[in-house]
């Protein structure tokens, strides 16, 4: 009998719940001798991320916070159920083991945080009127998520948990020497609860597409954790040019970076007699 051919596996990107090579049908090549093709987003992939981000924002900020919880908790579940492949993607034996294992704690505490946030980040306004007012935090909308080349998985999981946990979708632009956690990553959110277009992942170098995501109108906050200080000021320069908040959280878990990505509303409620 004739040995198995060994099958290789085909690496692509998620945009909308779909996954695809890249419109521009490059690639380039990681590994040791350069035998893994990996996508290598074009402008019009982003643009294509971005668009199907707005497209499902209004369905994902208007769940409820705790189905939000309940759907971030059922990611972190198929993150789990996949940790041994995880853990050789990532290499270094147990320490890469323990990476897989802080993105899964990641993924359950931002997701006991969604039904909460409401109750502590937002407040009871004293006003010298017949008013109640109060100010409740609403997401921001599209984020752009700059990944943190290292650590290649948890740096995406923490820049990614916080934004979803927060009610915003996000186009995440993953690491550039090694985005192979975070295209398999785009495996484990298509077969979770998380509604297709809320997260998008993409591959590529970001000399090329940071500039086109901090400049996109469409996107509303832009997370520059994994940009060089030369891009970062860039991403600052472009996101001015129509007030786009920037942004760039530690890497611990952290309240802070949920809050950083949402926007505070005031409302006022005349008091009934």
């Amino acid at each position: 009998m004739a040995p198995r051919v060994d099958v290789r596996k085909t690496y692509k990107m998620l945009i909308g719940g779909a996954f695809v090579r890249t419109e521009s049908g490059r690639a380039h090549q990681i590994g040791e001798h350069g035998e893994i093709n990996i996508p290598r987003a074009s402008r019009k992939d982003v643009r294509d991320a971005v668009k199907a981000s707005r497209g499902a924002f209004d369905g994902w900020a208007g769940k409820t916070a705790m189905l939000r919880g309940q759907m971030l908790y059922r990611f972190a579940e198929m993150l789990d159920a996949r940790r041994a492949e995880f853990s050789v993607l990532i290499g270094d034996g147990r320490k890469g083991l323990r990476e897989v294992d802080a993105s899964v704690e990641t993924l359950v505490w931002y997701a006991g945080w969604c039904d909460k946030l409401r109750q502590v980040a937002g407040t009871v306004n004293p006003v010298a009127a017949p008013y109640f007012t109060f100010t409740l935090p609403e997401p921001t909308g599209v984020v752009g998520i700059v990944a943190p080349e290292a650590p290649t998985l948890l740096g995406t999981v923490r820049r990614l948990a916080p934004a979803l946990c927060g009610g915003n979708c996000a186009v995440v632009l993953l690491p550039e020497e090694n985005p192979l956690p975070g295209l398999v990553l785009g495996e484990v959110v298509a077969t979770s609860d998380i509604p297709s277009g809320v997260v998008n992942l993409l591959s590529g170098q970001r000399r090329e597409l940071v500039s086109w995501l901090a400049g996109h109108m469409d996107v509303n906050a832009i997370d520059v954790s994994g940009c060089s200080s030369a891009e970062r000021t860039e991403a600052e320069r472009l996101a001015a040019d129509n007030v786009k908040r920037v942004v760039a959280p530690g890497g611990e878990l952290e309240l802070e970076a949920v809050i950083s990505l949402m926007e505070q509303k005031t409302v006022w409620h005349p008091v009934g007699k």
